[in-house]
């Protein structure tokens, strides 16, 4: 690699002291002599355990020296360090570098030791050498950014192989380390690989610790760094005290507090999430004050100021500057007040399609003083933009993939059904296994539990079939939304624009192999001025029972949207993932093979669930704004927590089998028969799974390899116990939960996991404007009830169908807000890491060549996946995913470019 290279001046140290000289100064934690400055921890952020050791006077170190160079000449090595500057950098960080290259050139920015991984037989520690980085000016280099500097060593020839390094920043503010390589042991180079920020130590006094690439199991820990591995993971725990700052890297857990801000108005008062009543995952704890006005919220804090997440969780710079996160806080800051201004004055519905259609071919004129010359410069991805004047602009979305090649398609019944099976939800769609049909809710409050849904009615629609056959022969599916919503819809419908009712529809899979809705019922609670109200609709074959029927079905659409977002998109992937994270930092070391093997599906996912909690899914954001729960959406979240999700069934196997849209099959693949065959997510899901589990099998087999190493692995044992009792506590006394005696549970709970932050998120997350971003096609609310014949405004229906459906529908400002939020979900960075992609920056990550090897055949395995998906798209057998105006389905392919492409899937839940 062709990077700034930097003379080094000679800072070569010759430290052996002689065995009396070492006597004399034995310390607790020694060295292999005296050092003046090395600290006892790694970094803490914040939480201040280590001690200092004393320093030597002048005198006596030149003394120890002058032995030193007499009793053994030792052996030369070279530490070069690479560090990473900023893109895009003012002035005042320009003259900044400038001191800070000659504060390096002189040997007083950065301090290294090496730490063997022998002990010294005095000190009963590691042995250890001390320099200091030097070298002036860096030359210029092909290599953006990237500039090395290099600290000289002599060490003595009986050191031993550097296990660890610790690396002390006397600059006045923080570095991007991205690795340390020392060169002249005879092993040849030893890599520590870093990517991580290095505090200032007018921050944190304390050192930070990184270790070399060679993994190690917690009882192969080499003697020399045994201390060192243990000091890290303490260091970065916290102790649950104190509001944790910008540069520390403390993971530490706590409850959803954080969503509702009832200081600024009671409106915006949310309960807490997590805990008996309203049970919920952990998430990062940022440590802020209570709340004025509600001792048991944390107190907000808005943007722009930042939420607290651990340095590293932080986006990286690209990422800052370009697509999901620039665009995502430009989302927030610039364009959704400018649209707000823009059309909140006339916040009217659609008349006409037509006025849906001048989204995509006239635009929406922003006008908006407030925001003047900052919607220009907002970078936004396929909704594209023009500069018109000052403080205007022209916003223009791109035409959605789901009306691109046919734009009626959304009208039909079989591209309905169609989406619960190749969309951007298609986890909800489950076989009818009995009937009649039974709620599980408490009659006492909700009614008699039976559906309205009669066998009759379902016969008339199965062309001479009768519903026992259909049964038998898998030919029933649902969408059953009806427990789940039920509760809530009283509240909802008492929001001012909203009204929604509990959905099941019932789908048809016929011979011909096409799937169609064939009964809807859509239900309403109790209140106090009405019983429960039970309605089935059926397609018809007049005018006006056509048009009820599309209403009927928008209604079924929105329900979908608001389970989606909240429950298998935020709950089942962000929410679920986060305490997995956070255990994987507390409990595992950085060379502890699992953690090694987690550390890219970790990326960016605190940070943009962080984002999330302070615009996204708070009281008074953008979810609440533009789907039906509204203020209650994340109740239903929790609701949804408690009553559906467990660990065990978040395996993709198990849950296709669990909804009966699988069966075991020993002779396949994964073990399971798809009941439907043409399941386009379930098929590119099984074979990413497949993959994804023997790579996980292969590399957990590797170094687990004794019969007992899994049960008497004390790391991974807390980290397992600490996801069940701290970050999912309020299931840990669950029985499902997988135990972990085995490599065999060990490769099962991390291919759930890598499946989860891959495949799974990006299934039912880079869809959302393709199949979203046409409000008729996935409605995120609805704003009336279906007209029946005694209403009022039933005679405006038959009067003009169109208009009620559209006025129904979000209204304009509603449906171009959440547009722009689902096109930016949408959107890959250009740093995004796909899954079997290596970065380039963590080249160095592992020192196993076999592992490396296993690594490429599963990258290999999903070139080959991607050949085989490519291929079924265009298989006219399969019609959920090729035909006339059918959209493929693109969403597990594995590889992507940036922007809103429909495909791709990112290592890691990073947007």
């Amino acid at each position: 690699m062709d990077t700034f290279a930097l003379k080094p001046l000679n800072s070569k140290l010759s430290l052996r002291p002689s065995p009396a000289i070492l006597a004399s100064n034995r310390r607790p934690r020694g060295n292999q002599f005296p050092l003046s400055t090395w600290r006892r921890a790694a970094v803490s952020g914040g939480d201040k355990t280590a001690t200092t050791s004393s320093p030597l006077d002048r005198k006596e170190r030149k003394e120890k020296e002058s032995v030193v160079s007499v009793v053994d000449e030792g052996i030369q090595v070279t530490a070069v360090v690479t560090i990473r500057k900023k893109m895009k950098e003012k002035i005042s960080d320009k003259l900044g570098d400038q001191w800070e290259y000659l504060v390096n050139a002189v040997g007083q920015g950065i301090q290294i030791h090496l730490i063997s991984n022998q002990i010294h037989p005095h000190t009963n520690s590691g042995k250890s050498v001390q320099s200091y980085v030097r070298g002036w000016l860096p030359k210029p280099s092909n290599v953006a950014n990237i500039v090395e500097y290099a600290a000289d060593f002599t060490v003595p020839s009986d050191f031993g192989c550097p296990g660890a390094v610790l690396i002390t920043n006397l600059h006045g503010k923080e570095f991007y380390l991205v690795e340390i390589i020392v060169k002249g042991f005879k092993e040849g180079p030893i890599f520590f690989p870093a990517n991580t920020w290095i505090h200032s130590r007018n921050h944190n006094p304390e050192s930070r610790i990184i270790f070399n690439n060679q993994v190690y199991l917690p009882a192969q820990t080499p003697a020399g760094i045994k201390d060192l591995r243990r000091e890290d993971l303490l260091s970065i725990r916290g102790n649950q005290q104190g509001q944790r700052k910008e540069h520390e890297r403390i993971y530490d857990y706590d409850t959803y507090n954080d969503l509702g801000n009832p200081d600024k108005d009671q409106e915006l008062a949310r309960p807490v999430l997590g805990g008996h009543e309203r049970p919920y995952p952990r998430r990062c704890r940022t440590g802020r004050s209570p709340a004025l006005s509600d001792p048991l919220s944390e107190s907000r804090i808005e943007k722009p100021h930042p939420v607290y997440v651990p340095r590293d969780e932080t986006f990286e710079e690209i990422k800052q500057n370009t697509f999901s996160a620039g665009r995502l806080k430009a989302l927030f800051h610039n364009l959704l007040p400018s649209l707000a201004a823009t059309l909140s004055s006339s916040d009217i519905p659609f008349k006409c399609f037509s006025d849906i259609d001048k989204l995509y071919i006239d635009g929406v004129l922003l006008r908006d003083e407030e925001h003047k010359g900052v919607v220009e410069n907002l970078l936004v991805g396929k909704v594209m933009k023009q500069v018109l004047s000052a403080g205007e602009s022209l916003l223009k979305y791109e035409i959605p993939a789901v009306i691109k090649g046919d734009r009626f398609a959304w009208l039909r019944d079989n591209e309905f059904a169609r989406q619960a099976l190749a969309g951007v939800n298609p986890v909800n769609i489950e076989l009818l296994k009995e009937f009649p049909i039974r709620s599980k809710l408490d009659p006492a409050v909700y009614g008699p539990p039976e559906s309205a849904i009669t066998k009759e009615l379902l016969e008339q629609e199965l062309g001479g079939m009768s519903l026992e056959q259909a049964i038998e022969e898998k030919r029933l599916f649902i969408l059953d939304y009806h427990d789940m919503l039920l509760p809530f819809i009283e509240k909802m419908n008492s929001l001012p624009g909203r009204k929604a009712y509990a959905s099941r529809t019932i789908l048809f899979y016929a011979k011909t192999g096409i799937v169609r809705p064939i009964a809807i019922e859509l239900s309403l609670p109790e209140t106090h001025s009405s019983p429960p109200n039970k309605r089935v609709y059926t397609q018809g074959h007049d005018a006006t029972t056509h048009w009820i029927w599309k209403l009927a079905k928008a209604h079924v659409c929105s329900n979908d949207a608001g389970i989606h977002q909240l429950v298998n998109h935020w709950l089942r992937t962000h929410a679920c993932m986060e305490p997995y994270i956070i255990a994987t930092h507390r409990q595992l070391s950085s060379m502890h093979p699992i953690y090694k093997l987690l550390h890219p599906h970790m990326r960016y996912t605190l940070e943009i669930n962080a984002l999330a909690r302070q615009n996204l899914i708070n009281g008074g954001g953008i979810i609440e704004a533009s789907f039906s729960p509204g203020k209650y959406a994340m109740e239903l979240s929790s609701a949804a927590y408690k009553n559906l999700w467990r660990f065990d069934m978040e395996s993709l196997p198990a849950d296709l089998i669990r909804r009966g849209m699988a069966v075991e099959d020993p002779s396949m693949p994964c073990g399971v028969k798809l009941v439907i065959e043409d399941y386009p997510y379930a098929a590119d899901g099984l074979l990413i799974w497949s993959a994804i589990k023997e790579w996980v099998e292969s590399y957990v087999g590797h170094f687990y390899s004794d019969p007992n190493s899994v049960t008497s692995d004390v790391e991974l044992q807390a980290w397992w116990s600490e996801i069940k009792l701290k970050g999912h506590c309020d299931k840990k006394n669950e029985p499902w939960w997988p135990k972990l005696d085995t490599k065999e549970d060990l490769s099962g709970i991390l291919t759930t996991m890598i499946w989860v932050a891959s495949g799974q998120h990006a299934a039912i997350n880079f869809g959302q404007y393709p199949f979203g971003g046409y409000v008729p096609n996935r409605p995120t609310l609805m704003r009336k009830l279906i007209p029946q014949e005694n209403d009022p405004d039933y005679e405006k229906f038959i009067q003009n169908p169109q208009l009620v459906f559209l006025s129904s529908l979000p209204t304009q400002l509603q449906a171009t807000k959440v547009m722009a939020v689902q096109d930016t979900l949408s959107t890959h960075s250009p740093d995004e890491e796909y899954l079997g992609h290596l970065n380039p920056l963590h080249s160095h990550w592992i020192n196993d060549h076999e592992i490396l090897e296993l690594f490429n055949k599963f990258s290999t395995r999903l070139e080959e996946i991607e050949e085989i998906i490519n291929a079924r798209n265009k298989d006219p057998r399969l019609r959920n995913r090729s035909g006339a105006g059918v959209p493929p389905y693109e969403l597990l392919l594995p590889t992507s470019g940036p922007g809103v492409t429909g495909r791709g899937i990112p290592n890691s839940i990073s947007i």
